[in-house]
């Protein structure tokens, strides 16, 4: 175990103040404390209400077994999220469209067809072909802060990684990238469950321009067709051998996809580990021995990374909240779900769950089997989870080989959200 007592980065919730939160629980109107500070209510609500009936009728579940029943059973449970999203956005709105096009919003047959297309081009071959690019990338991300001596973890580093990888998998010229960040975070931003007027309206001008841009990319590509077995956008243009392709809305919409899934999560994985270490000195103790370590015992400063890495992510899980829809009555950890009962699963609390995992408000770099649900689990577990964890070694391993004494000169600001959990500044300094 790495630690047992972190310093104050997070702020505390006091008894009383979790019990008062818990009680009028309510996705839709959640206070700030909440937002800077999520597991005490979730380790409550786990203990006493796990599947918690919400005043929308829909309900909440933050037991580790129930959520991992939910994804085993793709029959009951659907992923199809149209009867959601339709009053939720509007007929007719770009937000709809995407949202109930792209992949993890679907069920099978779309589902199944948009997944093995993308899955043929993040091999394991082809991820390995990805790690010199990926340290060559990382390391000018370092070189460039080492010369100003301070930066922003997420601005600077965090979320630049992630946006030129998924670009380099469509295929996205680099003087076209500049958008990418701001029209991912829109749209996805927009899948919060209490929406404003200003980011709805953002996210549907979001997707309408990043769709009319992978018009002309799609345009550019059926001319000149990229690598398939390297090239997401070729790939899923070209279609399987001998099987369908997509229509022109599911390839645009899974395109625009790639992109969000890719793109904030590996942010916030990158964000939220360097984050942590500066609250638990240590975990940073730890990991620091491990990048110190001869040359000539390792293959690179993060080549030995995956059990932190996965420790990482289930201690703060990049994506906190996945949704089903019962689609027959059913039961759930003893309690009885009508036909369309509208589910939230928790993933953030499921992965502190200490049926599951011992000492789980403790972040330990040293623990095994640890199944966490962070990448999801089933059917829909996330596609580009290999991805994830190679981009989250390299990023954290080589920073802290680079800058072993970094700390934050400012508190970080968190992202305020409910299903995506991150920073969005982190400024630092690297002596």
């Amino acid at each position: 175990m790495t630690d047992a007592t972190p310093s104050a980065i997070t702020p505390p919730l006091s008894p009383e103040r979790v019990r008062e939160i818990a009680a009028s629980f309510d996705l839709r109107s959640l206070p700030p404390d909440f937002y800077a500070n999520p597991y005490p209510v979730y380790a409550w609500l786990r203990e006493h209400e796990p599947i918690k009936r919400m005043p929308d009728g829909s309900y909440f579940l933050t037991r580790y077994a129930d959520l991992v029943a939910v994804y085993r059973d793709a029959q009951t449970f659907s992923s199809d999220k149209k009867v959601e999203f339709t009053p939720k956005y509007g007929a007719g709105a770009p937000l709809l469209e995407h949202h109930t096009t792209s992949l993890v919003f679907n069920d099978p047959p779309l589902h199944t067809r948009v997944r093995k297309l993308i899955m043929g081009a993040l091999t394991r071959r082809a991820i390995a072909d990805m790690e010199p690019g990926l340290v060559t990338l990382v390391d000018g991300l370092l070189d460039a802060i080492e010369a100003r001596g301070d930066g922003d973890l997420i601005e600077d580093f965090a979320s630049a990684i992630p946006v030129e990888i998924i670009g380099n998998l469509l295929g996205v010229p680099h003087a076209d990238r500049g958008p990418l960040r701001d029209w991912s975070l829109a749209i996805l931003g927009a899948l919060e469950p209490r929406l404003t007027p200003e980011q709805e309206a953002l996210g549907n001008r979001s997707v309408s321009e990043f769709a009319a841009y992978l018009q002309t990319l799609v345009a550019e590509r059926r001319k000149n067709p990229g690598d398939p077995e390297h090239d997401v956008l070729t790939r899923l243009i070209q279609g399987e051998d001998a099987g369908e392709t997509l229509s022109e809305t599911e390839l645009l919409q899974n395109c625009v996809f790639i992109l969000n899934a890719g793109h904030e999560t590996t942010t916030n994985l990158i964000g939220n580990a360097l984050v942590a270490l500066q609250e638990w000195p240590g975990a940073r103790a730890h990991l620091l021995s491990k990048v110190k370590l001869p040359a000539q015992e390792q293959q690179g400063p993060e080549a030995d990374l995956a059990v932190e890495i996965d420790e990482f992510l289930r201690f703060e899980s990049s994506n906190q909240l996945g949704n089903r829809r019962a689609l027959k009555a059913c039961q759930v950890g003893g309690v009885d779900l009508p036909e369309g009962a509208l589910l939230t699963l928790c993933i953030g609390a499921a992965n502190r769950d200490p049926a599951q995992f011992d000492h789980p408000e403790q972040l330990d770099l040293t623990r095994d089997n640890n199944r966490h649900l962070a990448f999801g689990f089933g059917i829909h577990q996330c596609a580009g989870l290999s991805l994830a964890r190679l981009e989250g070694r390299i990023a954290v391993g080589r920073f802290l080989q680079r800058f072993p004494d970094y700390r934050l000169s400012a508190a970080p600001t968190r992202g305020g959200r409910a299903r995506f959990r991150g920073f969005l500044n982190a400024p630092f300094s690297i002596t």
